[in-house]
């Protein structure tokens, strides 16, 4: 094969530096620094689930951060942070200052503390940094990476973890440091700790793959005896009493389809004196009991000796070729060209359809950067995806034109010790002819927006942390839409925004601002093969510039123009997925600069992440208000003189869900009216509610008392071990008499209208929250409505006002009720919530259950 040339004896190849002689005599003792950090590295990347991790120290004048230890990080993507000053603004230097640990779980967090950290190293990651200690002195860092896009160990875990690391290399740079020649007892324990030297890479454990079995053996060619040891009689599948010794026995054990390629081989020793590589199958055992025959592929190697003037005899090796060599083979047989890149991003491995893609020989390929080796692939943009894919430990796509007018597409598949990538050709993007040059608005280096691009303006960059920051905010779908309108329209002086995301294998808006009405109409469900900007934006992942309605024309003949001069048609693309477009326009001709479309490039990357998020927030939470609605009950039942009604709020933060609930139950001899508030909005407090309100209902339908009721709901609760609690109130009611007999569980008291208009709170004696002591007594209360009274159980969602106290909510929802009319159930209840129902941030929801007690039926 290829590779890079040897360097002369005595110098070094180009672009590696030479060691600091110092360090390097330093290196040949025993004592190293770097042998106290390798482990406690590898360590602590394992225990936190990430992909890399790194060792800084102090330099000599202590004025810098040197980079000593590094695992799992290519070498060249953290060069330009192998020096770095103690006084920088950058996560590893704040921790050596503060001595604290510090977790910055994802880009939006770095983004916000780190800014210039991220302009420099603009992907999504996340990484922590401990401070490494000795004698009570910071004479280091030790930093963990991790993807954010996957289910990373918990910040809590991640700190444990890095702070038993962190003990552990303590040890054992307290222990190199005593070892250390001209160290005096009344040195500090930290002295010597330092370092001025190039990195150290450490490699991570890779996962233990099937060992190679090779057996040798020896074969007479003269008499056709065959000889082998235990490894290569195994490989054949036959004990060495039962193997007769022959070519024939060889020949038994070897699948019909492969017998011409052992003779074959026979015929090669004789011919050139050794075998190179003959191919074959022989009978393996089953191992699952069937009668299906099994065969393992193996290689036969060798060469001949000569023993006397006429004995020949081949010396070789039998090798189990199932891994490797058949996988090599899957590989040629791909469509795509297929290729794998070292940690350091130059090329270990392409198939043979990669290198004619290319249009470059392996030789050429092998030991190099392939946008140092293809003139083409040398835009900074294709070396940003490679990086991209290393750090974010996620895909990677994107689009090349080559030289020969063909578009080829990329993806990049990252792993610790590596990367593999595919590529394949595919369709022009608009406005791109094959074999002729492109037009400037569609030459553009074809990046997707999967993270973020580097910029090379400032300005640019503020939009971006603008962009990160206000995204940040942005929960719901509608919320990223308003976040990405009201921030790119000032931002670039655009007129018109659009959005449309992918649904079903059609584009429909989401949002749009500055279009004539009705403009967009005709483009709504639009499938993916329309011959429209929008549309191949997206399917080709490339994002499309147009200065002029001329040039829109010229793509796009049949077009219907809006009263725009300019246009941006960008791609969402979130985690290699396509979300949908962004479409921006501008009444008068805009001149769009490089650093303009990287940074629009890399705001719509950043518009794509969050809608994905948001997304399926609204999916969890249409899931979410399904499965409360669902735990809710349908309609109430029907009682005689009782005319009853209940509302349901979500609230306006969070899930939009909550544990309110309210039932009414017939007991049997009475009717039963439940309110309940489970803590918390989330699945979870829902769950929570769906069981009490079960476990309720089983209780007041077998007719067990109210105290009963509720006790043994209180003894449930503790036993679920939810580590969450509840209120309720549970008043049985007589429909014929008006008798009342009400417990109390931490709820609210209820409100009772009078006939007369008179209201009151009824201080109902009560027990202490549902779920905090097993045994807890909840004492009843009894009462009697008249004939026209109302009855009010409600959540104290209702009651509670941000600024008041609880008191005041009540005070004034009983004065509600006192002047409200009671008529309709139905108008009471709306009224009642009117002011909630308005009020835009409602921390907790909301559930009333009114009742109106009439001696007679209005029916």
């Amino acid at each position: 094969m290829g590779g890079a040339a040897a360097a002369p004896r005595g110098k070094r190849p180009a672009g590696v530096p030479a060691p600091d002689a110092e360090a390097s005599r330093s290196r040949r003792g025993e004592n190293r620094v770097e042998d106290a950090l390798a482990d406690a590295v590898v360590t602590a990347v394992q225990d936190t689930g990430g992909y890399g991790g790194a060792v800084y120290l102090r330099s000599r004048d202590r004025r810098s951060l040197v980079l000593c230890v590094m695992s799992g990080v290519p070498r060249s993507l953290l060069k330009p942070w192998w020096r770095i000053p103690v006084s920088g603004a950058l996560p590893m230097c704040e921790a050596f200052r503060s001595g604290e640990t510090l977790y910055l779980p994802d880009d939006r967090a770095t983004m916000l503390r780190f800014p210039q950290f991220t302009a420099a190293l603009p992907y999504s990651f996340a990484h922590a940094y401990h401070p490494v200690r000795v004698g009570g002195e910071t004479v280091g860092v030790l930093a963990v990476l991790h993807s954010s896009a996957r289910e990373p160990a918990g910040e809590r875990e991640v700190r444990e973890a890095l702070r038993l690391a962190g003990l552990g290399m303590e040890e054992r740079l307290a222990e190199f440091a005593r070892g250390l020649p001209g160290r005096t007892d009344a040195d500090a324990l930290s002295y010597g700790i330092e370092y001025d030297d190039q990195p150290v890479s450490v490699r991570l454990p890779t996962p233990p793959a099937q060992a190679v079995a090779v057996g040798m053996v020896e074969w007479d060619l003269g008499s056709d005896r065959w000889s082998g040891d235990d490894d290569a009689l195994e490989l054949l599948g036959v004990s060495r009493e039962e193997f007769g010794g022959t070519m024939a026995a060889v020949e038994e054990r070897v699948t019909p389809d492969d017998l011409y390629e052992l003779r074959a081989a026979r015929r090669e020793a004789e011919d050139t004196g050794q075998i190179r590589g003959r191919h074959f199958r022989v009978l393996e055992e089953s191992q699952d009991d069937s009668e299906a025959v099994h065969y393992r592929p193996v290689e036969l190697w060798g060469h001949v000796v000569r023993a006397g003037d006429t004995e020949r005899l081949l010396v070789g090796a039998l090798v189990d070729v199932a891994g490797g060599v058949t996988a090599a083979e899957a590989a040629e047989r791909l469509p795509d060209g297929l290729f794998s890149l070292d940690q350091d991003g130059r090329v270990i491995y392409a198939n043979r359809r990669c290198q004619d893609l290319l249009g470059c020989p392996l030789e050429r390929l092998l030991g190099h950067h392939p946008w140092r080796v293809l003139t083409w692939l040398r835009d900074p943009a294709y070396e940003d995806r490679y990086r991209a894919a290393m750090l974010t430990q996620q895909p990677v796509s994107y689009l090349v034109h080559d030289p020969d007018g063909v578009w080829l597409g990329f993806v990049l598949y990252p792993g610790v010790h590596g990367l593999t990538g595919r590529v394949f050709r595919t369709a022009a993007p608009a406005g791109a002819e094959p074999g002729r040059p492109l037009t400037p608005a569609a030459e553009q280096p074809a990046v997707p927006p999967t993270g973020l691009v580097t910029t090379a303006r400032a300005g640019a960059l503020y939009h971006v942390v603008q962009m990160a920051s206000v995204l940040t905010e942005s929960v719901t779908v509608q919320d990223v839409c308003r976040a990405v309108s009201e921030q790119l329209l000032p931002a670039f002086g655009a007129q018109e925004v659009a959005l449309y995301a992918v649904r079903d294998g059609r584009m429909y808006l989401l949002w749009e601002d500055g279009y004539p009405q009705h403009f967009l109409d005709p483009f709504e469900g639009v499938p993916l093969d329309a011959d429209l900007p929008g549309v191949h934006a997206l399917t080709a992942r490339l994002p499309l510039f147009f200065e002029s309605p001329e040039e829109l024309v010229g793509a796009y003949p049949s077009l219907v123009l809006d009263p725009m001069a300019s246009w941006a048609f960008l791609p969402l693309i979130a985690s290699g997925h396509p979300i949908g477009s962004l479409i921006l326009g501008w009444k008068t001709s805009h001149r769009f600069t490089a650093e303009e479309r990287s940074a629009l490039t890399a705001l719509a990357g950043l518009g794509a992440q969050a809608m994905e998020r948001a997304r399926l927030y609204d999916a969890e939470s249409a899931v979410a208000r399904g499965l409360q609605e669902g735990l809710l009950p349908h309609r109430l039942p029907a009682i005689d003189r009782l005319r009853i009604t209940a509302r349901y709020l979500p609230g306006t933060k969070g899930m939009d869900i909550g544990g309110d609930w309210y039932d009414v139950i017939r007991t049997g001899r009475a009717v039963a009216l439940v309110i309940g508030d489970v803590e918390g909005h989330s699945v979870g407090a829902a769950a929570v509610m769906g069981q009490l309100r079960s476990a309720v209902h089983a209780f007041a339908a077998s007719g067990r008392l109210p105290q009963e009721v509720v006790t043994h709901t209180n003894q449930l609760l503790v036993e679920l071990e939810t580590d969450v609690f509840a209120t309720c109130c549970y008043i049985e009611l007589d429909p014929a008499t008006g008798h009342a007999r009400a417990v109390r569980a931490g709820h609210p008291p209820p409100l009772l209208r009078r006939p007369d208009g008179s209201t009151e709170s009824l201080e109902l004696a009560g027990g202490v929250l549902l779920g905090v002591q097993p045994n807890a007594d909840y004492p009843v209360t009894e009462f009697t409505l008249e004939p026209g009274s109302v009855l009010a159980l409600y959540t104290d969602g209702l009651v509670e006002v941000p600024g008041s106290d609880i008191a005041t909510g009540i005070e004034t929802v009983r004065m509600c009720l006192g002047v409200s009319r009671t008529g309709s159930m139905e108008e009471l209840a709306d009224r009642m919530l009117g002011a909630a129902r308005r009020a835009e941030d409602r921390p907790d929801d909301v559930a009333l259950l009114l009742t109106a007690y009439d001696l007679a039926d209005p029916r």
